[in-house]
């Protein structure tokens, strides 16, 4: 369904009646300079077709548009720029990453943007905006910043949560206390590549718009990019760099973790193994003495000696107490 349709012009929203707002209404005419973003939830194929129609959008696009598992992208069909962002947020409870997609059509004099899932509501995104004019007065170009830059500072707070996640694994994985941190490590690690398949598609477009038309000339935008609309772009780029960073070096501290964790489960269990043998040990011994003083063999002392008994007792306990004062020393037990 249509969310928001606004014209601005010079910066400022202009609002439109109500009958602009339904789809079969779409498109207003828009003056040089000023531009049309109309939005959409979820929207079904005849309404899809219903906006590609009123804005000429290519087939292809309008076809990716209606599939919510697209991969991050940018593509230019002719005067058009279409672009895929996939929005993430935390769940903490169950350690998940949930996924949201974002489609942008961007011209000369429009922006559509086709959302699905929750995610990010770009109604925020769009009263942010509207209290910046000097970025609205970028165009479509500024719609774009705008939103990519809102996706990224999500981004970046999954990240935070998920640091808090593997240091909490870290803590428990070296802790003295006994813990199968394995399955926790694994929902981490899948986690992980979720977010990098919604961030490391995003750098290369968020490169090239970081870079303006006069020293790239082969990027084509429906607007140029200027110098200073390249400053915005640039700034989301840094910042999706340093999701990236965080990612991948989570990504490498949990493998450390998962190793560390079996290295931990190999030394505990050669302890119990210990523990075990020095168990037996002192069970095994007194064990011998008892059944070669059970052989009733005239060489030893037990039937004709009346002090046999309390001997044979007296060496099984002397030899099971030097045995545990031996293993607690050695610290097998």
């Amino acid at each position: 369904m249509i969310v928001d349709n606004a014209l601005y012009h010079r910066g400022k929203r202009v609002p439109l009646g109500e009958g602009d707002q339904s789809l079969g209404h779409a498109r207003v005419p828009c003056a040089p300079g000023d531009f049309q973003w109309i939005g959409i939830h979820d929207p079904s194929p005849e309404e899809l077709q219903l906006i590609a129609d009123t804005f000429d959008l290519h087939p292809l696009a309008v076809e990716d548009a209606g599939d919510s598992h697209q991969r991050p992208k940018l593509e230019h069909y002719g005067d058009t720029l279409f672009l895929v962002l996939k929005t993430l947020w935390y769940v903490d409870e169950e350690d998940a990453v949930e996924t949201g997609e974002i489609n942008m059509f961007v011209g000369a004099d429009f922006v559509v943007t086709v959302r699905h899932g929750e995610g990010i509501d770009l109604a925020d995104s769009r009263k942010d905006l509207e209290e910046r004019a000097q970025v609205l007065e970028h165009g479509p170009m500024g719609v774009m910043y705008a939103i990519c830059d809102r996706v990224v500072d999500e981004y970046e707070r999954v990240g935070a949560a998920l640091e808090e996640d593997v240091d909490e694994v870290e803590e428990s994985v070296f802790s003295p206390a006994r813990t199968d941190d394995s399955t926790r490590i694994y929902v981490l690690k899948r986690e992980i590549a979720e977010v990098r398949r919604a961030v490391m598609p995003l750098r290369e477009p968020m490169r090239k718009f970081s870079m303006h038309s006069d020293t790239v000339p082969t990027i084509r935008t429906p607007i140029p990019i200027t110098a200073e609309t390249a400053t915005y772009f640039r700034d989301v780029s840094d910042h999706l760099q340093r999701v990236s960073e965080v990612i991948d070096s989570l990504d490498i501290l949990l493998s450390t973790a998962f190793d560390g964790h079996l290295a931990r489960i190999s030394v505990q269990q050669n302890e119990d193994m210990r523990k075990i043998s020095a168990g037996a040990a002192l069970v095994v011994v007194p064990t011998l003495i008892a059944g070669i003083y059970g052989m009733n063999y005239e060489l030893f002392p037990k039937n004709d000696w009346d002090y046999g008994f309390a001997f044979a007792v007296a060496l099984m306990v002397a030899t099971a107490a030097g045995l545990f004062v031996w293993f607690r020393r050695s610290g097998w037990l």
